[in-house]
């Protein structure tokens, strides 16, 4: 069987204790974490090969177009 070759756009965040965590965008529930940038691109080729053995459609990678940042200001809610 031949594989695809296929490009996915992973985001990389980092939590308030300092654990990176990645996501894909494209597939939905994939995710993983770990201390490192190294560790979590590691990890996260990992669960996309078990998103997509568990994906019954075809994946059609989106084009990355990019990100942006944005502020928002909320009103505050007061308790009663």
């Amino acid at each position: 069987m031949e594989k695809q070759l296929l490009d996915f756009t992973i985001i990389i965040e980092q939590d308030e204790d300092g654990i990176y965590v990645a996501s894909v965008p494209e597939l939905q529930g994939c995710y993983t974490q770990a201390k490192t940038i190294a560790q979590v691109l590691e990890r996260i080729k990992e669960a996309i090969e078990v998103c997509l053995e568990a994906e019954k459609d075809e994946i059609k990678p989106m084009k990355f177009i990019g990100m942006q940042k944005i502020q928002f200001k909320r009103s505050q809610v007061i308790p009663s």
